[in-house]
């Protein structure tokens, strides 16, 4: 049985695929893997430069350089040092034979039809012979993944990042290729001064309490550290408000708590009123964060 059983070649910056081998078998896993091999590729720039996704009998293995990412679906009882030696390969036979500059260029899915058949020979290659074929040795690979472990990544992560690709799971990166917040409203901006009215007030009074700290042996630590953690607090709710992340609930209600905390332990610094101004203020900026919700973009990478 053929260890490694199709290969893909793509570029990593919007996942158009290039080259790939050619596949006769049916496998439902298999073509199940090709699927996840296309959604992987419409989020590579968010994912290390290698890794791994592990299935029941079939593994997807990626390695990207120098903006083109080699991908295989490989047997499960394919040593992970062997994947990557095929991988390696294939990256020296692309990049030896493949100009850069057309690569960048390239606007319509796999126009380097020509590469299959090199891909096809380097995976008969290891399928019959079980090693590596050209430059790369197993001792080398075993050695780097000895020094750079290898990162393991699960299908919820892999549809997750490109949610997109399902329609229900959330996405946001850098550059939003795919979603990005609704945009911020009125009282969202109130909430963001407000808020960062609270962070300076919590800032001045910690840093203050800091030269009062040194002269009385430390005896108002904690409270300078109550301070300083819930202006900590306040830029991070800002932060959350603004920008898109995972478990954004849990997040928000973490440091909602942590306020809370804080403000409860400076009671005796700080009146009532100025404590339910603090409360109030991070319950608002809380509720308009679990409330501001994605903003779907159509992703017309046409791959």
């Amino acid at each position: 049985m053929s260890l490694i059983l199709f290969a893909l070649v793509v570029r990593v910056r919007d996942g158009l695929p290039l080259s790939a081998s050619t596949d006769f078998q049916h496998n439902p896993e298999l073509q199940e893997r090709k699927q996840q091999l296309r959604t992987i590729s419409k989020a590579l720039s968010l994912f290390p430069d290698r890794g791994v996704v592990k299935g029941h009998d079939l593994n997807i293995y990626f390695l990207s350089s120098e903006g083109v990412s080699y991908m295989s679906v490989c047997n499960a009882r394919l040593p992970a040092a062997m994947a990557f030696c095929f991988l390696e390969d294939l990256r020296w036979e692309f990049t030896a034979h493949m100009d850069s500059a057309k690569v960048a260029l390239a606007a319509r899915p796999y126009p380097f039809l020509e590469f299959d058949n090199s891909i096809a020979w380097l995976q008969q290659q290891y399928n019959q012979r079980g090693g590596p074929a050209l430059e790369v040795t197993l001792t080398e690979v075993q050695e780097d993944l000895k020094n750079r472990p290898l990162q393991i990544l699960t299908l919820e992560e892999v549809e997750f990042t490109n949610g997109s690709a399902n329609g229900h799971a959330e996405q946001f990166s850098e550059s939003g290729q795919n979603q990005r917040l609704e945009p911020v409203t009125a009282p969202g901006i109130l909430s963001l001064v407000l808020n960062i009215m609270c962070s300076s007030l919590n800032l001045i009074r910690g840093v203050h309490l800091i030269e009062y700290t040194f002269q009385d042996d430390y005896e108002g630590i904690w409270n300078v550290v109550a301070f300083l953690l819930a202006f900590l607090c306040c830029v991070g709710q800002c932060h959350l408000y603004l920008f898109h992340s995972s478990l954004k609930r849990v997040k928000s209600l973490t440091l909602l708590s942590v306020v809370v905390v804080c403000n409860y332990f400076l009671f005796g610094l700080r009146n009532v009123w100025q404590l339910l101004f603090h409360l109030a203020v991070a319950v608002l900026v809380t509720l308009l964060t679990l409330n501001r919700k994605l903003h779907d973009r159509t992703n017309d990478c046409g791959v």
